[in-house]
């Protein structure tokens, strides 16, 4: 297949301005252009200035692609000057300045609207004002405030929630840039019928985006899901069998494969093949109920060992991760020491290898070490030759009873 772009006689170029704003004009004066070059264009009013973003037939396929009318095609007049692009630089530093005071006159005035974006035009005649409301507002003396603030003219022009992610940009959550801000121009509407086809839970905060609404990149793979899903069965038919009624579950939709339960047993998964399904359902409408409906039940699958083995680590997932230490509880006991034992210095003997043992100090004023050895009271015995001991308070004295004469048998 030939290459379109290798067409000679330019007409139509594709222009590319502020956030992937694009528009097509015509090469009336003939210029000598290529991709990359900075042009001033028709506008209204006075001129605008943007960069060539492609060139030759292949913008033709382009303006039939998006259906653009020959009205809306205007004029490159030249390629831009000096002058032209130093003008255009100190139009785009106004832009972040504007949007700050453009916001807080909105507020001011109460209006329920947001002003995303300001674009002023390579002629600092125009500024375009995008905003997102979702209601209609009524923005008339807004456009007086604007006018008289910053001494152009001005446009208001209201855009979606999609198109104000374009414009702004970020990171998706695959990681890499919104396609709505790299490559994404026509935004197609996406209903949650997208995602149950595809089988995916109806998560809404999964399945939205950075805009607040579904993912575009839902509609992406949706079309191969349902050429495939018109050779499936209807799910929403029961099996009828000797074992019992089963019910679908789940569907597989790459390997091909339903899944059923039966209503006797709900433990009991079956994966059923599509083409042995449309078997039995052909089977229950003309009236024959089979014996089984399938040879083979599920089973958990075990999981089975590898046949190599990992010596350097690189399967791992977890390989990076810091493995900290379980926090346990202070040992306080010292390791033993490999040379001779410590001398010591409280001449008890040491116990074991190691450090010795250091006797425990006597509590002071205690009741038991005021009493000496030879003081201490003897047990005393009842009747029932039961040993009884001192039942004195702890600091009292007993009573020597070696003084009292002992009776004697006369």
């Amino acid at each position: 297949m030939d290459n379109p772009s290798a067409e000679l006689g330019e007409e139509i170029v594709e222009i590319r301005f502020k956030n992937g704003r694009k528009g097509y004009f015509s090469n009336v004066n003939n210029v000598t252009t290529s991709i990359g070059d900075v042009v001033a264009v028709e506008s209204s009013p006075g001129h605008d200035i943007g960069t060539i973003s492609l060139t030759g037939g292949l913008v033709k396929l382009q303006v039939n692609k998006k259906h653009v009318k020959e009205i809306d095609i205007k004029k490159l007049y030249r390629k831009a000057k000096q002058s032209d692009i130093d003008k255009w630089q100190e139009a785009m530093t106004l832009e972040k300045p504007t949007l700050t005071e453009a916001r807080k006159n909105a507020i001011e005035l109460g209006l329920k609207m947001k002003i995303c974006d300001v674009e002023y035009q390579g002629d600092k005649t125009k500024a375009t004002f995008y905003y997102t409301a979702e209601e209609r507002v009524d923005f008339r003396e807004l456009i007086k405030i604007y006018a008289g603030q910053f001494k152009v003219r001005v446009e208001m022009r209201q855009i979606g929630a999609r198109q104000e992610a374009a414009r702004i940009g970020g990171v998706g959550a695959c990681g890499r840039e919104l396609c709505c801000s790299s490559w994404l121009t026509d935004f197609r509407s996406v209903t949650t019928s997208a995602a149950r086809y595809q089988q995916l839970s109806l998560n809404p905060q999964k399945l939205a985006g950075q805009c607040g609404k579904l993912k575009c990149c839902l509609n992406f793979e949706l079309d191969s899901y349902l050429d495939v899903l018109k050779d499936f069965p209807d799910v929403n038919t029961n099996l009828k069998t000797e074992q019992g009624e089963f019910f679908h579950f789940k569907s597989d939709i790459f390997k091909r494969v339903l899944w059923y339960i039966n209503k006797k047993d709900r433990m009991q998964f079956v994966a059923v093949d599509a083409a042995r399904v449309k078997e039995v359902i052909k089977a229950n409408k003309e009236g024959i109920i089979p014996e089984i409906l399938v040879e083979k039940v599920f089973e958990d699958v075990v999981e089975k060992e590898l046949d190599y083995m990992n010596v350097v680590g690189q399967d791992d997932l977890t390989r990076f991760d810091n493995k900290k230490k379980k926090k346990g509880k202070p040992n306080n006991k010292r390791k033993q020491s490999n040379g001779p034992p410590r001398k010591d210095l409280t001449g008890s003997k040491p116990s074991g290898e190691g450090r010795p043992k250091t006797p425990r100090p006597q509590a002071k004023n205690s009741s038991f070490n005021s009493v000496k050895e030879g003081d201490r009271p003897k047990k005393q015995f009842k009747k029932g030759g039961k040993p009884q001991g001192n039942r004195n308070k702890p600091g009292e004295k007993t009573p020597d009873n070696s003084s009292t004469p002992k009776p004697t048998d006369d």
